[in-house]
Formats: C-alpha cells, sequence, structure tokens
C-alpha cells in the first residue's frame, strides 16, 4: 500500500522511499518553520520557545558547574543575555555579521555568551581550547573574527583583533552579565534585526580526513533544528559530556535552553567525574560518544556510583556495534540507548531514534528527522540506491549547511547545485526506513577486489574481554594491496597475543576481512567527540614507532 503526496509520488510509508524519484522521505510528521523572510534570530526563538511553553517556572534550574555545583535558574540565565547583549551592543563596537572567535573550555559562561552573541546577529566561531597556534591561526584565517573571547589559560595562544579580547574568567566579564546593565543601557537600545539566512555559527569540522573547515551555519539551520525538539519528561537534568565547541555541544545547549532542560556542564572530562555528576545531580539523561558506552559497559567503577535517575542515553558520532549494545542493555536494563547520526553540516542531526520500539533497532542511527529527505548513491556510478543497498548518504532540508567558509571549492565537493550534501558516509536504508552507517567511504581498506569497513573489525575487537579499545588501519601490502591492521588496547595485566586477537576476528568473518597484522597501544588517538585519528595511526604504523605494551 502506496500513499499519494500533493506532487503524485508514491513514496512507501514502511520505508519513505521514492520508487519515482529514488528519494527517502522522512516518516515523522513535518513540522512547519517561520516564513524565511520574517527577521528571527535563532537565540530569539529559543527563548521564545521557552516563554511560550509552560514546562518550568523561571527559577527551575538551567545550568549546574558539575565541579562546583554553582548553578543558574532560566530567569537568572536570560537576564544575563540580556544584560551581556546589551553591554556588548552598545561598548564592543560590534555590527550584525561580525564573527566572535570563542577559545575556552566548557563553562557556564559559554552558553550565556553564545545566546548573547547569537541575539545581536554577531558569528559565533567556538574552537578546541587545546589548538595550538598554527592550527588557530588557521581557523582564524577561515572565519576573520573582529574579536575574541577567551580565557586567561588560552589568551596565549591569539593574535590581537579589532575589537580586542574579552577574558571570561575576569571580574569584568562578570559584571558586562549584571542584570543592571539592561536597566542603564536597555532605554537607549534598538532590537537588531537578524535575516533567518545571515550567518549564525562558523563550527569547526574535526579535520579527520583532510585540513580543518570552517562550516557556516545560518539562524534558519538552528531554527529548523529548534523546532523538531520534542517536549521533554518532567524535570530532565541533562548531562553534556561534549565540549561546547562541538556542533553537539551547541546542539544540547540550545535544546536544554528551549526545552528548559537542566544542563550539567563539565569544564574538562573525566569518566569517574561523569559518573559522580551523575549520582550527584540526579541525572536523568545523557549523550555519550561510543567509547564512553564500551566504557560503561567494561569499566569496574561503574559498579560503585547510584546511577538509578538515569533513564536515557544518546550515542552518536561513530557507529556503534551490535554486540555492545546487546551488553549496554544486559548490564543496564533499565536504561534505554538510542542512537542518532548528524554531522556539522547539518547541524548535528540527520536521523535518531524516537521511542523505545526504536531504540531496539540495535546497530541502525534510527530514521530521518522531521522535514529531512536522503539518497543512498552508487558510488562509481552516482545511481540513486533502493532499500537494503549500500551507497554514499546524501542529505537535504534545512538544516544543511550554507556551506564552507571561504572555501568555493570544497563547498562546491560537497553540496550539488540542487542542496544535496554528500556526506562520505558508506550507508543503506532498510524497507521501515532506518538508517544504518557502514564506515567513512575514504576508510574502506582496499584489499585485493574487496572492499572491508574498519568499523566492523572495530566492534568485534571490542566485543572480547580482555581488549578495551580497538582500531583498524589499512597496512600496504605488496600483493593486495592494502590489509587490516589493528591497534588494540589491553586490559592491565592481560597476556592476550597478536595471535590470539588474529584468530578472535578470524573466527567471525570472511577470510578476505581477517586482521593480519596487530599492535598492542596504550590508547587510542581519537578526537574530543570520540572519531578515530587514524592519520596518526597510519603514520605511526608506517614508522615503525608504535609504542608497544
Amino acid at each position: 500500500m502506496m500513499k499519494e503526496t500533493s506532487l503524485n509520488l508514491s513514496i512507501d510509508p514502511k520505508s519513505g522511499f521514492c520508487s519515482s524519484t529514488q528519494i527517502y522521505h522522512s516518516l515523522r510528521p513535518p513540522v512547519p518553520l517561520p516564513p524565511e523572510t520574517i527577521p528571527f534570530s535563532a537565540a530569539a526563538h529559543a527563548l521564545s520557545f521557552l516563554r511560550n511553553t509552560s514546562l518550568s517556572p523561571g527559577n527551575t534550574t538551567v545550568l549546574i558547574d558539575a565541579a562546583t555545583g554553582h548553578r543558574f535558574s532560566h530567569s537568572q540565565f536570560i537576564g544575563r543575555v540580556k544584560a551581556l547583549s546589551a553591554y556588548l551592543q552598545i561598548t564592543s563596537g560590534l555590527s550584525r555579521g561580525d564573527t566572535a572567535f570563542i577559545l575556552s573550555p566548557t563553562s557556564l559562561q559559554i552558553p550565556i555568551l553564545y545566546f548573547s552573541l547569537l541575539s545581536i546577529g554577531v558569528v559565533i566561531s567556538p574552537a578546541n581550547p587545546a589548538s595550538t597556534k598554527s592550527e588557530i591561526s588557521h581557523q582564524i584565517e577561515i572565519s576573520k573574527p573582529v574579536i575574541a573571547f577567551a580565557t586567561s589559560a588560552t589568551v596565549g595562544n591569539l593574535p590581537s583583533f579589532r575589537h580586542g579580547t574579552v577574558l571570561l574568567d575576569s571580574p569584568d566579564f562578570e559584571s558586562m552579565m549584571r542584570t543592571t546593565t539592561t536597566t542603564t543601557l536597555g532605554s537607549e537600545l534598538e532590537p537588531i534585526e537578524v535575516d533567518q539566512l545571515d550567518s549564525a555559527a562558523i563550527m569547526y569540522s574535526s579535520g579527520t580526513t583532510g585540513q580543518v573547515k570552517g562550516v557556516v551555519l545560518t539562524h534558519r539551520n538552528l531554527i529548523a533544528l529548534i523546532a523538531g525538539f520534542t517536549a521533554p519528561r518532567p524535570e530532565t537534568v541533562l548531562l553534556v559530556t561534549m565540549p561546547m565547541f562541538l556542533i553537539y555541544g551547541l546542539l544540547m545547549c540550545v535544546r536544554a535552553v528551549a526545552l528548559a532542560e537542566t544542563m550539567v556542564l563539565m569544564e574538562s572530562f573525566d569518566f569517574e567525574g561523569m559518573l559522580r555528576a551523575i549520582e550527584a545531580y540526579k541525572v536523568s539523561f545523557m549523550s555519550l560518544s561510543p567509547p564512553l558506552v564500551v566504557a560503561m559497559v567494561k569499566s569496574e567503577v561503574v559498579g560503585k556510583y547510584d546511577l538509578s535517575s538515569l533513564h536515557g542515553v544518546v550515542c552518536g558520532g561513530a557507529p556503534l556495534g551490535k554486540e555492545i549494545i546487546e551488553r549496554f542493555v544486559s548490564r543496564f536494563p533499565n536504561l534505554e540507548i538510542q542512537q542518532g547520526y548528524g554531522l556539522t553540516e547539518s547541524t548535528g542531526a540527520g536521523a535518531r531514534m524516537v521511542g523505545s520500539e526504536e531504540a531496539k533497532r540495535y546497530g541502525s542511527v534510527g530514521r530521518l528527522v522531521m522535514n529531512m529527505e536522503a539518497k543512498i548513491v552508487d558510488p562509481k556510478s552516482k545511481d540513486p540506491l533502493p532499500p537494503g543497498q549500500q551507497g554514499e548518504l546524501w542529505l537535504r532540508g534545512p538544516i544543511i549547511m550554507r556551506g564552507y567558509a571561504g572555501d568555493a571549492k570544497a563547498t562546491a565537493s560537497t553540496l550539488d547545485p540542487e542542496g544535496w550534501l554528500k556526506t562520505g558516509d558508506l550507508c543503506y536504508f532498510d524497507f521501515d526506513g532506518f538508517l544504518f552507517i557502514v564506515d567513512r567511504l575514504k576508510e574502506l581498506i582496499k584489499y585485493k577486489a574487496y572492499q572491508i569497513p574498519p568499523a566492523e573489525l572495530e566492534q568485534l575487537l571490542q566485543s572480547h574481554p580482555e581488549i578495551i579499545d580497538a582500531a583498524v588501519i589499512p597496512y600496504p601490502d605488496e600483493e593486495g594491496g592494502q590489509i587490516p591492521m589493528a591497534f588494540t588496547v589491553k586490559k592491565p595485566g592481560s597476556n592476550l597475543t597478536e595471535a590470539q586477537v588474529m584468530d578472535f576476528i578470524a573466527k567471525q568473518v570472511a577470510p578476505y576481512k581477517k586482521i593480519r597484522r596487530v599492535t598492542f597501544i596504550n590508547s587510542i588517538p581519537k578526537t574530543t567527540s570520540g572519531k578515530i585519528l587514524r592519520r596518526e595511526l597510519v603514520n605511526c604504523a608506517l614508522s615503525g614507532a608504535s609504542d608497544k605494551q
């Protein structure tokens, strides 16, 4: 039974696939968006969303510092956003369309700063505070900021800016957020009109496969993201484990404010600190990268903490194996784990699970989010593919980026003229509309005539009881072209050998997928979002300088 659309297109109601256009459509109810011509900042939209709901009173907590317990209520948060916006508008010389470079670890000041800058039409451009001077120089060259916000620990890595640098950990910044500022300056201010298609943020891509690029997101992108949020459970306490300079940290920040959730922030992440925060603040929901899910499954310290308040976990950033999910559910039977999929280029969203039934689709990242379309495209022929067949995932919808800042060539190669974002991920949809991520196209190992997804082998390795973590890379081979090589982190005291690792995998895969080299190392290099830095491992393997245990 097919349903007919107003365009007279036959769309399968189970998969969302249209056989005539070869496009997958979201199975979620469409969400109306304000007309593009109406001036509206993303910050104003989120704050109006909050004010127009009865989700919580103004004295409910919105921000908590996990380390100190310091907190802001919703009314305090909004008051500080207004005060800082007024101060910056009057004294800083900032204009609509200017860019602010932000170099700071996560703190309670960061969400206030984000919303203040967005509300006056200033583009936020947050970067990793651990970046080197050369990396920061490249990012500044991309975003062309006129002002910076940093801390006393990071300011030394910054050049001078036209409107200077503000220290977020200084008494001066605290005074900028005083509510009295609004009273003294508010009468002089006129509202700043921000067009929805104006730039809102320049977020830096992780750079795992090439030089870092600046992803330009518009206010419309963020408004479309907010529109897709669903009402939370009562008194949701959200622990944000991702840094605020990543798209997922920004997504969680916007979500918490719009839905009146309580957000617990960690300035610097450590695993046991996360467990302490869950217990201390009765966290009910949190986001985890795949390595943290594996750690939750295997760590012995988890049992020391009361995690009974936790009822939901969402995981994204990389494929998570079915076996690991099953072990997670076995260890935490009252905890629902859902997977999602998104890129910086798609404002952190794309597909997600909704409800306990969808969460049972282990290995999937859920269904397309509302207002989104997708294609699965054959990497060689460029032909679109039906359900059940693997190809490159293309996405189109209101959350797709405008492009890469100052890089027309990269933009043209990633966004086609019809608005499709080429994700570079090898994926497929099943016949019920669930999306499955196989691996990055560029990371497939080419062995003879075969293509081997490293993620598949990594998931099998992580299922071994004596392996804490693992990564698989291509290693040059005269006969096969490339062979799978595993970097493996053993449990302390383990006597596991290279031959045992290879045998463990060989028993579970086709002969061409076998791991043919193994090196034991102390840790797997990863980005802050949990993605494996394969280039570092490839260089390590080729140089023969791997750090054996």
